[in-house]
């Protein structure tokens, strides 16, 4: 979709109570455009009425979207049923939790209702799109701070509905509105496919550790032709070995953290970090928090890990792991493994990614307080050790897959960004869509 935007400049403007708006577009209130009212309260029959039904709840709705993944049930009976049944293109706006998130009703399941922490609002008349109004309460709440303060200060902050109903909320001509809606719908529905997407290489990327670390570095029509063995781990290849992790390890220490009291200990050029820094998906260690200096390194139980080291967190973070990137300092948090020459440190680190080491990193962390796992205890871990050229095939199947998601994961992210400038931009009329593209949704279905 290719839209080129009008910019402001080209607009007329006139004031308005919620700031500079195109001559056209009008203000007014969202009790005048919506018929609102709140759900059913929660009722003390809710397991054992007569007639439970599904009814959604603030945690089901987020801003644009709902969870209909987990619904609960209560007692409603006939009259109620009519009274709370859900139409397509009712806004659910919260009015407890998060207050003021707003989704959008689209008949995704039947007799679905909805309770009293939410509102429910009905458009009056054909000259309001309801999704418009959905992503100009997201806009208002998160980006332009409007209606700050319209929540009841109780217990719980609370937006009554008679606040609710006084929002005054910019409406566009109905094609134009219907235009912005399109849209901005058709970002968010690009970033939703997206995260699917992300969701599924997850998914990928778990059964391929799994068939990886069973059969090697073979085609899922080979299986049946690799010779397999039992081990305490598992069923392996039976050429590949079963050794502690420490036979494979030249050195390992953990590192310290320098005083803060002393300012000469910090500023310097040596990069230094805790177990803060490590992510469960990361591959390679390539951040770090602070920087120390030599004196700092010196005066200090901190050490240096070298690059190609695997890092380990085995009191905060425990059992994540990374290959560091470059020489990096270290604290108490974290361990550092110089691997020996049969061991291919990415291989090693895919290794703390899977089920079957992490869970021997659980048998083995120690603690109430602060857990942790004890290196003596770390490397005298079971893992299976392929030769070094399957090693390194397993990690570059593996890293294939993660740059993908890398990939996608980024564009998730400008996707998210594009669908906030424009949120900002289209619902404040700094943009305007293009006359000829907002024609043709004069029609309601364009």
């Amino acid at each position: 979709m290719k839209i080129e935007a009008i910019p402001a400049e080209a607009t007329r403007f006139k004031e308005t109570e919620l700031g500079p708006l195109p001559e056209e577009w009008r203000v007014v209130r969202l009790g005048e455009v919506f018929d609102i009212q709140q759900g059913k309260a929660l009722s003390r029959k809710k397991d054992k009425g007569l007639r439970p039904r599904p009814f959604l709840r603030t945690a089901n709705v987020f801003w644009g979207r709902l969870d209909l993944s987990n619904l609960d049930q209560m007692d409603f009976s006939e009259e109620e049923e009519k009274k709370y049944a859900l139409k397509p293109g009712d806004l659910l706006v919260c009015e407890g939790g998060d207050v003021g998130r707003t989704a959008i009703w689209e008949g995704q399941l039947k007799n679905v209702y909805y309770q009293n922490h939410l509102h429910r609002l009905r458009a009056k008349s054909q000259d309001v799109e309801p999704r418009v109004v959905m992503y100009w309460m997201q806009a208002s709440m998160t980006l332009l701070g409007l209606y700050l303060g319209t929540s009841n200060k109780t217990t719980i902050p609370n937006l009554s509905r008679s606040r609710l109903a006084s929002f005054a909320i910019p409406l566009p001509p109905l094609p134009e509105q219907r235009a912005i809606a399109y849209v901005l719908r058709t970002v968010q529905e690009s970033k939703e496919a997206t995260e699917r997407v992300i969701t599924v290489l997850r998914e990928l990327k778990k059964s391929l550790m799994r068939h990886l670390f069973t059969y090697g570095p073979v085609p899922v029509d080979a299986i049946e032709r690799v010779e397999l063995q039992e081990t305490e781990i598992g069923p392996l290849p039976a050429h590949w070995r079963v050794v502690r992790l420490g036979e494979v390890v030249k050195d390992s220490f953990s590192g310290g953290t320098p005083s803060t009291k002393k300012p000469e200990y910090w500023g310097g050029n040596i990069p230094w970090t805790t177990s803060a820094i490590l992510n469960e998906d990361d591959i390679f260690l390539s951040r770090f928090q602070r920087t120390i200096t030599e004196l700092g390194l010196d005066r200090s139980a901190s050490k240096t890990a070298p690059k190609g080291s695997l890092i380990v967190g085995t009191r905060v973070g425990v059992g994540k792991a990374a290959v560091a990137g470059f020489d990096i300092a270290i604290s108490q948090d974290l361990t550092a493994l110089v691997l020996k020459s049969n061991v291919e440190a990415l291989f090693a680190a895919y290794l703390f990614k899977s089920a079957f080491l992490q869970e021997q990193i659980r048998e083995r962390t120690r603690g109430t307080t602060i857990k942790g796992i004890p290196r003596r205890d770390l490397l005298s871990i079971l893992i299976p050790l392929p030769p070094l050229s399957e090693q390194r095939e397993i990690a570059r199947m593996l890293q294939a897959v993660d740059a993908r998601i890398e990939a996608e994961e980024k564009k998730k992210a400008a996707l998210e960004a594009l669908f906030k400038t424009l949120l900002h931009h289209l619902m404040t009329a700094k943009i305007r869509l293009p006359e000829e593209f907002v024609a043709r949704f004069a029609e309601a279905t364009p």
